[in-house]
């Protein structure tokens, strides 16, 4: 059939990775704060963590804090994993048939290459929105230092600059690359295995 447009995937991608985090946000909420915490107890501004158990975290969540707790950063939270997704999924497709157009023939060397293009793409696009998540997240419900998005990036920028927004990005990369790569080298061997042409 025909390929796809650029926009297309793009669409397709980032909706993918919305969706499936508004879903996931009240255990993106618990993870986030749950790792917070033990740097709070090492800094000594908590003397133990505040959550034990998943399900004791979005109980007392839910109690101090209203439904919307579990929700506190989605905006960010979305935003990053529309990017993480579109990065991952379009990049890939694009990059491969970019490759295999330039000369290159099917094979594991253009999905290695298109998945550390991917994998790169992913984390340009989505550190920025990480760090924001991130922060939001984590701030204070009692005295926030962010207002939104926005505010964050704004503040974020003003303090620290450009690197600022991209603190954590060669981790990032360090655990999407390999990611990326695992995932898309078998992705298309199981493509292989059950008869179907390449992604």
């Amino acid at each position: 059939g025909k390929e796809a447009s650029l926009l297309w995937k793009i669409g397709l991608g980032a909706s993918a990775g919305a969706l499936a985090q508004v879903i996931a946000m009240p255990t993106d909420v618990v993870k986030v704060r749950m790792q917070a915490d033990g740097r709070l107890v090492a800094l000594g501004q908590l003397s133990k963590p505040r959550y034990s158990s998943l399900s004791q975290a979005l109980a007392v969540i839910v109690k101090e804090e209203g439904g919307r707790g579990l929700f506190k950063g989605m905006t960010p939270a979305v935003q990053r994993a529309a990017l993480v997704n579109l990065g991952e999924l379009a990049t890939y497709d694009q990059a491969k048939h970019t490759l295999l157009h330039s000369g290159m023939s099917e094979g594991v060397l253009t999905q290695t290459s298109a998945a550390v293009i991917s994998g790169f793409v992913a984390t340009c696009l989505s550190t920025p929105a990480d760090v924001v998540k991130t922060r939001m997240m984590n701030q204070s419900t009692t005295s926030p230092l962010y207002n939104s998005s926005l505010d964050c990036i704004r503040k974020t920028f003003k303090v620290e600059g450009l690197t600022g927004m991209y603190k954590g990005f060669f981790p990032t990369w360090g655990r999407l690359g390999p990611w990326q790569l695992i995932f898309w080298l078998s992705y298309e061997k199981l493509r292989y295995l059950g008869g179907l042409d390449g992604f």
